[in-house]
């Protein structure tokens, strides 16, 4: 065994108080903690305590920046994996506020995992290679955690596409023996259904992640729309990032091979890339409309320019002020085709001028997928809406608090 890090804090559920838990994390071989929780003596410090929803608990810090799982003790066997993934250059305590409001909201009924196998400069070594690592993580976390039932990802950026990869890696066909979870019998039975590393898959929730990738006009904002800077970043993308540079603008695809975003649309020999998203009863996509300047509004929704609509000005829900609307794919097949029923603006879309585009968009939206459109337009953290809808850090983007909240508000547990 590696070297031990820990962290002691006061749990406060909702409905009840704990003691204070003392978390000893165990590093992996793969980057991550193993949590060991032990009930340690009853304290009064309030100063740990998971404070409200305006503000995260400054005192428990993500030692080394590592992966840590929150659950609650005391109540049932908590069989609910939400497994955080970070974008580039990201790490693992980029999810510091939303694993508190986690804890605030669902205590005891998830466990909440923030991956650590690629941060920093390690999200350069492509979005493959990535996904490979995360889908190794996750199968370490559910091996060495019993009871649990069913899986859930929340990822940000590029986060999202890393995920996309390694559920493609984590998807178990129907008919495979698996050993059984049951208390009368730890045999080998058989699964008649298909699952995600044994789990049951709810919810696929990205936030501002380029699902078209960052080819094309104003996929990359920061670029301004320049068409000559937009063609020249397809062709040196890989200087600065890396890999993940090449995929992110299609620029991949070498020996004959199609581009990996291309071939992450399909269910192939590398993948059942589609088949694994299919499983999910939800999947969410999250976008800033405007002000983000690294992800495009059209990318991160899964629309086509003509697809964008009309910017509104006030939220569909007090509640949440920076969220300007929500909608719904749904997706058109041959039966809708024939349908009266098929709204005329879904079949009448024009398509993406890149041909490469077209193909992600219709593809990736023959699935059912929800949309939430953000917008942080006239407050100060607006030109930092990237970082801003995750509450990356909470003195810096305190404005994305709704953006979180309404995403836990919503997540499908049981």
């Amino acid at each position: 065994m590696a070297d031990n890090t820990g962290s002691t804090f006061s749990y406060r559920h909702p409905m009840r108080s704990f003691s204070s838990v003392r978390v000893s994390a165990p590093r992996l071989k793969g980057g991550g903690f193993s949590p060991k929780v032990d009930r340690a003596s009853e304290v009064g410090d309030e100063q740990h305590a998971v404070r409200p929803l305006q503000e995260p608990a400054e005192s428990r810090g993500y030692a080394n920046e590592e992966a840590h799982e929150v659950g609650c003790l005391g109540g049932p066997v908590v069989d609910h994996l939400v497994v955080m993934v970070n974008g580039i250059v990201g790490s693992a305590s980029d999810w510091k506020f939303a694993v508190d409001q986690f804890q605030v909201k669902l205590g005891g009924k998830v466990i909440v995992h923030c991956s650590a196998c690629n941060s920093a400069s390690t999200t350069f070594n492509g979005i493959d290679v990535m996904g490979k690592r995360l889908a190794d993580e996750v199968q370490e976390v559910v091996e060495r955690t019993p009871g649990l039932r069913k899986i859930s990802f929340v990822a940000h950026s590029l986060g999202g596409l890393v995920a996309r990869y390694a559920i493609a890696c984590l998807y178990v066909p129907a008919k495979q023996n698996i050993k059984s979870t049951s208390k009368k019998s730890q045999s080998l039975e058989t699964k008649s259904v298909h699952t995600m590393a044994g789990l049951e898959p709810i919810n696929f929730i990205t936030l501002a992640t380029p699902h078209l990738g960052s080819r094309g006009h104003e996929q990359l904002p920061f670029l301004f729309g320049l068409r000559w800077l937009e063609k020249l970043a397809t062709s040196i993308a890989h200087w600065f990032v890396g890999r993940t540079g090449k995929h992110l603008f299609l620029a991949d695809g070498d020996q004959g091979q199609l581009p990996l975003l291309q071939r992450m649309v399909t269910d192939c020999e590398e993948g059942m890339f589609m088949s694994a998203l299919r499983l999910f009863k939800r999947r969410v996509a999250y976008a800033n409309v405007v002000n983000d300047h690294m992800v495009g509004w059209r990318t991160s929704s899964l629309r086509r320019e003509s697809q964008l609509p009309k910017v509104k000005c006030f939220p569909v829900d007090a509640k949440y002020p920076h969220i300007m609307q929500t909608d719904k794919v749904h997706p058109v097949t041959e039966e809708s085709h024939a349908s009266v029923q098929t709204p005329v603006r879904e079949l009448d879309e024009l398509p993406a001028q890149d041909p490469l585009e077209e193909e992600l968009v219709t593809k990736l939206t023959q699935l059912p997928w929800e949309r939430v459109d953000v917008s942080f337009h006239g407050i100060s953290q607006r030109f930092i809406a990237h970082s801003t809808i995750q509450v990356k850090n909470f003195s810096l983007h305190a404005e994305g608090v709704d953006v979180i909240s309404h995403l836990i508000d919503n997540l499908e547990v049981s």
